[in-house]
């Protein structure tokens, strides 16, 4: 087999590592320096833009049957080991908490001489707002004594391939928007070290590492460029993915569907200029993968869209008559070899990938071209289906949605920005714990902004990110996804170390209060709530310049959370200090903002503009009294004046629905997602149409919902100790759903009878206990199975 192509099978096996953070880590290392060093390449900018090749042969006597080692690099590495890959990281986070990954490469050893080679790179000035640096670097730490002999140190040898040029650098020109993802790569073959990662390469003119620091955990060091800590998620996934159909091609003919199914070839003639447009049936995340024969001289280029443009706009996202694509790209220039991968060094996000090629004197063969589909490793645990089988497609549109948007880090989308804020992150969060039952991307989330911290106590609005931005409402919702966490999950010690966070959070909006109003007054910063065409930017009246009854209802809404936590946690002053604030903002912010004649809230005191988004805060604070919340939910939900909420703030209008008593009515509300499923979205866009993004996570709320809301499974203490199941099914006669419980599985099987009859099956996990509620009356839920039948 060509080496080039055994490359290429072998990168797929790094998925099936996935659990490999579970494995132990020698306590010696976790509590002073290394022995192995941080290298890099000599006499090379450390800060600028390179690709490098590390490489060192180690000859062993036996296959071992354990070798642990702890790996790191900066930006990014790809180990592999004997031409295996073995993994790629580090996890995303910051030069404080510098992640390292912890594996076990037995399985890719064997007796006698071993290779172990990484590809290290750094983007320089183009690495992604979400990579954060310090310079090139790499480092691999056997775990005891026995796996020494791996140690980065001069050892090892180096090499800086110059066969890659940053491209696709202007992108969020040619797309007129933010993206902020990192270039493209343009790889030049005549100048690739083809087969550097054998064993018989020759690397007789390869440089000595050059050896920097020890490297030091946490707590260790005084002069660190990294601090490590271990990896706290699984290994990324990586699934072999192929392209549906060719849809368009210039210059060529007879471009088959079944080249995309790798059964055939596609030769491209000498001095031809072609364009192929392929659609992969549905917005993805992947490393594509193209294998090529020939071509000496030939340039292709790989443009990678969610959806094609016409003047502009995308409209249905099937149609591709008269539309062209923009996009990143990148570009490969084959060097008349055979059997040439092209693979990017980061992954991309498409649904579209256009493949444009000029050849010249040499034909070229492209023998197989697909990809490697990467996120999250999450696993859908829960089911969902009803009576109305077009809830599929939304419950499967939003899970892909859920799951392009999930890496090393939650992504507020895969193709623009790739950067986790916490507004998004708190949805995601919670469709991860109801779908998957996995909360550890959850954990990192919190803790990675628990980090992000800036001198004035608030967290950064996301974060990892090499750019500074504070967002104070979405420090808020960091403090709801404490709250959220310690309603989830039976793990009260890990919420509790970041109270004090929280506080600082919390006290940096005490000292905004205006004393004469009794509301917020000024604050800095970026104070976004929805990217509603009601606000500027994203931001509401008065909240820059002072009395924002939105952003004051946000902080009140947080603080009778807060107080629950810390009365929870026996913080009894605290708590009493929260509550009694939150009471105290709630009645002024009434007072002055609510509108009687209209029966609505302003987003002011000087009632000039409403929103929906200030009535969904003001129910869900209880700020409304209860006499008027139906008339003001039937408002938000009827009065096409009020500045609407996106499909973002939609997630708080199911709450403040459910919070009215009105949760029946959440059926009728997903006329917005089934409009963008009839122009053909695949994953759930950003914001109503024109949308830039195509998939955002903040818009798959409805897997949370159909779960939550439509089944009406709800934690009903810390913990999830007990279940509380309501039912909303609206229009809806039969709903089933199983989701993932700290304790096992919950099912639901509902089947209404009329209009109030009901005939419902509960099974809740061993010794767990709830209350189903229906048409206000509660039955007690037992352990295992509970039968309810109420008549008509």
């Amino acid at each position: 087999m060509n080496k080039a192509i055994l490359l290429l099978v072998l990168f797929v096996s790094c998925h099936t590592l996935s659990n490999a953070q579970n494995l132990p880590i020698n306590p010696k290392l976790l509590n002073g320096h290394w022995s192995a060093y941080w290298i890099t390449c000599p006499n090379v900018s450390q800060r600028d833009y390179g690709v490098y090749h590390f490489r060192k042969i180690i000859d062993l006597k036996i296959a071992p049957t354990k070798f642990i080692i702890h790996v790191s690099g900066d930006n990014r590495y790809r180990i592999l080991v004997n031409n295996k890959a073995v993994c790629s990281g580090p996890a995303r986070s910051d030069l404080y908490n510098w992640n390292f990954e912890t594996v076990d490469i037995a399985p890719f050893l064997k007796s006698g001489q071993n290779i172990i080679s990484a590809v290290v790179w750094n983007m320089g000035e183009h690495a992604p707002v979400a990579q954060i640096s310090n310079q090139t670097a790499f480092v691999v730490q056997g775990d005891s004594e026995a796996e020494r002999i791996i140690n980065t140190d001069n050892t090892w040898k180096v090499i800086k391939n110059t066969a890659y040029t940053p491209c696709s650098t202007d992108n969020g020109t040619r797309l007129k928007s933010y993206m902020v993802i990192g270039p493209g790569d343009e790889v030049n073959a005549a100048a690739y070290p083809w087969g550097w990662e054998n064993l018989e390469f020759n690397d007789k003119n390869w440089l000595a590492a050059r050896q920097l620091v020890n490297p030091a955990p946490l707590g260790y060091g005084t002069d660190n460029l990294w601090t490590l800590v271990p990896r706290s998620i699984p290994l990324m996934e990586e699934t072999k993915q192929r392209l549906k159909e060719v849809r368009r091609t210039t210059g060529i003919s007879g471009v088959k569907d079944k080249f995309l199914a790798g059964n055939s070839p596609l030769v491209i003639p000498a001095n031809t200029k072609v364009s192929i447009l392929l659609d992969q049936g549905h917005n993805t995340v992947a490393y594509p993968e193209l294998i090529t024969t020939g071509g000496k001289g030939a340039a292709i280029t790989l443009t990678y869209a969610e959806a094609l443009f016409k003047n502009g706009q995308k409209g249905d996202r099937d149609d591709i008559e008269g539309k062209e694509i923009i996009g990143n790209y990148d570009r490969f220039l084959p060097d008349g070899g055979t059997n040439r991968l092209f693979r990017p060094l980061w992954l991309r996000t498409f649904r579209y990938l256009q493949l444009d090629i000029q050849t010249k004197a040499q034909p070229l063969i492209i023998s197989d071209l697909y990809g490697q589909y990467t996120g999250y490793p999450f696993q859908a645990k829960a089911s969902f289906t009803s009576n109305d089988n077009s809830l599929k497609d939304i419950w499967q549109v939003g899970w892909r949605t859920a799951r392009l948007c999930a890496g090393e880090t939650y992504y507020d989308c895969p193709y623009y920005e790739q950067l986790q804020y916490e507004a998004d992150t708190r949805i995601q969060a919670l469709i991860s714990l109801y779908v998957a039952g996995d909360d550890r991307l959850m954990r990192k989330a919190i803790t990675d902004f628990y980090n992000s911290r800036v001198p004035e106590g608030l967290t950064q609005g996301r974060y990892p990110s090499n750019r500074m931005q504070v967002i104070p409402t979405f420090s808020l919702f960091w403090v709801s996804m404490l709250y959220d966490y310690w309603l989830h999950r039976p793990d009260a010690a890990f919420v509790k170390q970041y109270l004090i966070a929280a506080r600082g959070v919390l006290d940096w909006y005490e000292q905004k209060i205006d004393p004469n109003k009794k509301m917020l007054g000024p604050m800095k910063w970026w104070n976004f709530v929805d990217y509603t065409d009601a606000f500027t930017e994203g931001v509401p009246e008065g909240a820059d310049d002072g009395n924002s009854a939105i952003i004051t209802l946000q902080y009140i809404y947080t603080l009778q959370q807060a107080a629950e936590l810390f009365n929870y946690f026996n913080q009894k002053e605290e708590a009493a200090h929260y509550k009694q604030l939150a009471q105290e903002l709630s009645q002024n912010t009434y007072r002055q903002c609510f509108d009687h004649e209209k029966t609505l809230m302003a987003n002011t005191p000087d009632k000039n503009k409403y929103s929906q988004h200030a009535n969904i805060l003001g129910i869900l604070t209880n700020t409304i009294p209860a006499t008027e919340t139906k008339e003001v939910m039937e408002k938000i939900l009827q009065d096409p004046s009020l500045g609407q909420a996106t499909f973002y703030y939609r997630f708080y209008l199911t709450q403040a629905l459910k919070k009215a008593g009105m949760a029946d009515l959440y059926y009728s509300q997903l006329t917005p997602w089934r409009n963008m499923l009839a122009i053909n979205l695949t994953t759930f866009a950003e914001k109503p149409e024109p949308a830039r993004s195509d998939c955002h996570a903040w818009s798959a709320s409805p897997n949370y919902d159909f779960l939550a809301t439509i089944c009406g499974i709800m934690p009903d203490k810390p913990g999830f100790a007990t279940v509380r199941v309501a039912p909303a099914l609206g229009e809806l006669t039969e709903a089933q759903a199983t989701m993932p419980h700290p304790a096992g599985e919950i099912k639901v099987s509902l089947q209404r009878k009329g209009k109030t009859g009901m005939y419902a099956e509960v099974i809740l996990p061993l010794n767990v206990t709830g209350t189903f509620v229906w048409q206000d009356k509660e039955i007690m839920l037992k352990s295992g199975i509970s039968r309810i039948k109420f008549r008509e």
